[in-house]
C-alpha cells in the first residue's frame, strides 16, 4: 500500500514537471513571422502589404500603426476588423491597407514608421507569442510637373487636336483631360518628332460632340502614388452644327435587315426574334451600345506611335451619306421609334467594290461586329 502511494505521487510530480516545462517551452515558441517590403513609398495614395506566417495562420491579435513627428495613428487592428486577412497557403496570411494621405491628412513629405505588432495563441490557447516589426516608409507629396511646349491648339467641337508637352518624370502617367474625359499621352518620337528627350510627350485629345464648348481642356500628370498637377495651354475651340436627319424604317427594311444580323450575333438575344419591329430597336440600341464599347476597347490598345504616312485617302469612287454625329430620329409608319446619334463618318460605294485602307495601320479586328457587319477596324 505504501509502495502504491509513493508511486502515485512519483507520477503527480513527473506530472507537474510535464505541465511546468511544457508551460516554460511555450513561453519561449517564437511569434508569428513578419514580413514587410523593404522599400514603401506613398503619397496621395498607396498601400502596404504585409506577410505573416504563423502555426494554421492563425492570430490573437494584429495591430499595424503609422508613426511621423510623435504623432501615431493606427491604420489596422484585428480586434475591429478580421474580415481583412486574406489567407496566403496553410501558415501564412496577408493584409493590405492603403495607406496615404488622403485617408491621413497629417502625413507630411519625409519618412514615416510602419509598427507591427503580432500574437499568436500557443498551448491550446493558454500561453501567447509576440513579436514586433518596425519599417520606414517614403512619404511623396511633391506631384508631377508638366507644361505644354506647342503652341496655337484649335478645335472643332467635335473635332480633335494635338498638344506636344513635356512631364517629369518621364514615367508618370500624363495626357489630356477634356471634362471627365482622360486622353493618354506619348512619347513625341513617337510621332516622328526628332527627340531623345524622355519627357517630351504628345497626346492626341478630342471635344466630344456632346460636350459643351466651354469644357475645360488641360494638361494632366499623375504618378502611381496619387499625385497629380494640371496645366493649362491655349486653346481655341470652334463651334460646330451637326446634321439632323430622319431615316425612315420600312417593314422590307426590317426583313432585309434584322434576321441576318441576328443570325451572325449568337451572343445577342431578343425577346421575340420574329417581332421584327422590336428585334430592330434592341439592335438599334443595345447592340450598338455593345458594339461601340467593343471599339472603345480596341481602341485602348493603340500603338505608342504614328503608324500612318501622309494625308488619308477617301475611298475611290464614293459619296458621304452620313456625317459623323448626326442626329438620327427613326421613323416607322409615321411613328417616331427611336433617336440615336451615328458616331462615324460614312461612304457608299457600289456592291462588292474593293475595300483599300485610307492609310498605313495595323489591324486590330477583322471580322463581324454586330451593326456594323462584317468590319475592319485599323489603328493608324
Amino acid at each position: 500500500m505504501r509502495a502504491m502511494k509513493k508511486l502515485i505521487a512519483a507520477f503527480v510530480v513527473l506530472a507537474v514537471i510535464g505541465g511546468v516545462a511544457t508551460w516554460v517551452v511555450a513561453g519561449r515558441a517564437p511569434g508569428p513571422v513578419i514580413e514587410i517590403p523593404e522599400s514603401i513609398v506613398v503619397g496621395q495614395t498607396g498601400e502596404i502589404a504585409i506577410t505573416l506566417e504563423t502555426p494554421r495562420g492563425d492570430l490573437k491579435s494584429l495591430d499595424v500603426t503609422l508613426a511621423q513627428d510623435g504623432t501615431t495613428t493606427t491604420i489596422f487592428s484585428l480586434a475591429s476588423d478580421a474580415t481583412a486577412l486574406e489567407r496566403d497557403g496553410g501558415n501564412r496570411v496577408r493584409l493590405v491597407r492603403p495607406v496615404g494621405k488622403r485617408l491621413y491628412p497629417d502625413l507630411k513629405a519625409g519618412t514615416a514608421t510602419i509598427t507591427v505588432a503580432a500574437v499568436r495563441p500557443v498551448l491550446f490557447g493558454l500561453r501567447e507569442s509576440a513579436s514586433t516589426a518596425m519599417r520606414e516608409i517614403e512619404v511623396r507629396l511633391t506631384p508631377p510637373q508638366v507644361g505644354a511646349t506647342s503652341q496655337f491648339h484649335y478645335i472643332n467641337h467635335g473635332g480633335a487636336e494635338m498638344v506636344v508637352y513635356r512631364v517629369n518624370p518621364s514615367d508618370a502617367a500624363s495626357g489630356v483631360r477634356v471634362g471627365d474625359q482622360e486622353y493618354p499621352g506619348y512619347p513625341a518620337m513617337g510621332a516622328g518628332i526628332a527627340t531623345t528627350d524622355p519627357s517630351l510627350h504628345v497626346a492626341f485629345f478630342a471635344l466630344l460632340w456632346d460636350q459643351d464648348v466651354n469644357t475645360p481642356i488641360t494638361l494632366f500628370a499623375r504618378d502611381s502614388i496619387g499625385n497629380e498637377s494640371a496645366a493649362n495651354f491655349d486653346h481655341r475651340v470652334f463651334e460646330k452644327s451637326f446634321r439632323a436627319s430622319q431615316i425612315e424604317v420600312s417593314d422590307d427594311f426590317l426583313a432585309r435587315v434584322v434576321p441576318p444580323i441576328l443570325q451572325s450575333s449568337s451572343d445577342f438575344r431578343v425577346d421575340d426574334p420574329s417581332n421584327l419591329l422590336a428585334s430592330y430597336l434592341r439592335i438599334n440600341r443595345d447592340m450598338r451600345g455593345e458594339n461601340n464599347a467593343e471599339i472603345k476597347a480596341l481602341a485602348a490598345e493603340t500603338a505608342p506611335e504614328i503608324l500612318w504616312e501622309g494625308a488619308f485617302k477617301q475611298l475611290i469612287n464614293t459619296a458621304v451619306e452620313s456625317g459623323f454625329a448626326d442626329q438620327r430620329t427613326y421613323v416607322h409608319n409615321g411613328e417616331v421609334i427611336d433617336r440615336q446619334v451615328h458616331l462615324g463618318f460614312d461612304l457608299a460605294s457600289t456592291a462588292q467594290a474593293p475595300v483599300l485602307a485610307a492609310n498605313r495601320g495595323r489591324v486590330l479586328h477583322a471580322g463581324w461586329l454586330g451593326i456594323y457587319g462584317n468590319c475592319v477596324i485599323l489603328d493608324h
